[in-house]
């Protein structure tokens, strides 16, 4: 019978492994079994961060309208209250785009609500 010498996968899933752990310091770049955990961690953190990214967006964009609405004299939840009332569908993203790039639009739509 002749010899079958193994290995091939293991090593390219290996090479594969420690290349996403580039970056990491000590034994978790070099020791495999540490690369593996690490490298599980760094995606659990991957992927509950881009969820949290959407949140923390979203307070973004709700502190640039707040500061756009100070000079005006309006709080950010009268703002939004009067937005509703007066049926303006206008959402904080864009309202935030506004009041960080067009102030003078984003004044006209505050002039409008109050």
């Amino acid at each position: 019978m002749t010899r079958i010498k193994r290995g091939i996968i293991a090593q390219k899933k290996h090479k594969k492994l420690k290349k996403s752990v580039k970056g990491f310091r000590t034994s978790r770049r070099k020791s495999v079994k540490l690369a593996r955990q690490a490298s599980m961690k760094a995606m659990s953190y991957a992927y509950h961060d881009r969820k949290k990214k959407k949140t923390n967006m979203r307070s973004l964009w709700i502190v640039r309208i707040n500061g756009a609405l100070q000079p005006m004299g309006i709080s950010y939840s009268k703002f939004i209250a009067r937005l509703k009332t007066n049926k303006v569908e206008v959402d904080r993203k864009i309202l935030a785009q506004l009041a960080h790039q067009y102030p003078e639009v984003f004044n006209a739509v505050g002039a409008k609500v109050k």
